[in-house]
């Protein structure tokens, strides 16, 4: 068995260190300014906010909303691709067009049978 060997680190360089203490210390400051006092100040301004922007707020009621809804409330269908919609429709009419719907059924079996003896 392979024995246990322990990785030297090497030391720490003055720059390092130096970087390290500081933030230590910026931690520490943050640290101290978190106090009761701080944190119920901070939920009063919250509360304030809510109130004076409360006019501003949209009510919904006829309208549920949650994170997986099964694309129940989708957004609308942007510009760029309703016109790739509308070419590729555009490209499929023009393809087919003078050919009746036999030869094309015809066709598009025969490549379906060549793929399916190829693979």
């Amino acid at each position: 068995m392979a024995e246990f060997q322990e990785k030297k680190i090497a030391k720490e360089s003055a720059q390092t260190r130096k970087v390290r203490e500081k933030l230590q210390k910026k931690l520490e400051k943050l640290e101290k300014k978190i106090t009761e006092e701080a944190l119920q100040k901070k939920v009063l301004e919250i509360h304030k906010w809510i109130a004076k922007n409360a006019g501003d707020r949209i009510v919904l009621k006829a309208k549920t909303i949650s994170l997986f809804d099964s694309n129940q409330n989708t957004a609308q269908t942007s510009r760029k691709i309703l016109g790739v919609m509308e070419q590729i429709q555009k490209d499929i009419q023009n393809s087919y067009e003078g050919k009746d719907a036999q030869e094309i059924l015809k066709r598009m079996i025969a490549s379906k049978q060549e793929t399916t003896i190829i693979h």
